[in-house]
């Protein structure tokens, strides 16, 4: 039987074949790290609803008010490690399969709605949050289609992937709780400008995807025979 690839190679295995970047690298030794502990005994799909269930604490923490958006944004951080320790498990242990990854693509969904849910919860206007969303079920639909009618690889790697969406949570989520008046200088509200960052980055990520798409699968694919 095949030795399962971890590390570098696993994790590129799993995003067809895509290489990771240096931070990619780093991040993968933590999490490999922790994998080879305790929680590598523990399911890969128990994990993914690990992290749903912690985004949906941090976000009854972020409705607390107060100082509990400090929990939250510990909470949005541990969440981001549950979402790479299920793979890095899989990997390690050999229960990398199929329906593992349709369960770690539904608990990533529901986990980005969550996130939104943090902003609002933060006070986030509602439509800028609304628009948030839209841009993250916009970017993974379309790169599942083109996919599904054979592109190779994920398209590109854009700015605007699951890592950024939980940095930009969980710096709202710290601001607001250390500093309730709202950011340094301007004194405009955490979510507000943070949600606003989302969006931003979203659109940049959006078209960084289409033109991955469009060099994947240029007009007249697949050719004729």
């Amino acid at each position: 039987m095949e030795e399962p690839r971890t590390g570098a190679a696993g994790w590129s295995a799993l995003h067809s074949g895509v290489r990771p970047s240096a931070v990619v690298r780093g991040w993968l030794r933590l999490v490999q790290g922790l994998a080879a502990g305790p929680a590598g005994r523990v399911p890969p799909d128990l994990l993914s609803l690990a992290g749903v269930l912690v985004l949906a604490g941090a976000w009854g923490a972020a409705a607390a008010g107060g100082r509990w958006p400090l929990l939250a944004a510990a909470l949005v951080v541990a969440g981001g490690i549950l979402d790479g320790l299920d793979g890095a498990v899989a990997l390690r242990t050999g229960r990398a399969r199929p329906l593992g990854a349709v369960v770690d693509a539904a608990a990533d969904r529901v986990g980005d709605l969550l996130l939104v849910a943090v902003l609002v919860a933060l006070a986030a206007p509602v439509a800028w949050a609304v628009a948030a969303a839209a841009l993250v079920l916009l970017h993974e639909y379309l790169r599942a289609r083109a996919q599904s009618v054979g592109m190779p690889g994920v398209g590109a790697v854009t700015v605007a992937e699951r890592p950024t969406r939980v940095i930009v949570v969980a710096v709202a989520a710290l601001g607001a709780g250390a500093l309730p008046a709202g950011t340094p200088l301007t004194g405009w509200d955490w979510a507000m400008v943070l949600v606003v960052a989302w969006t931003v980055v979203g659109v940049l990520g959006l078209v960084q995807l289409v033109a991955g798409i469009l060099r994947a699968i240029p007009p007249d694919f697949p050719p004729d025979r």
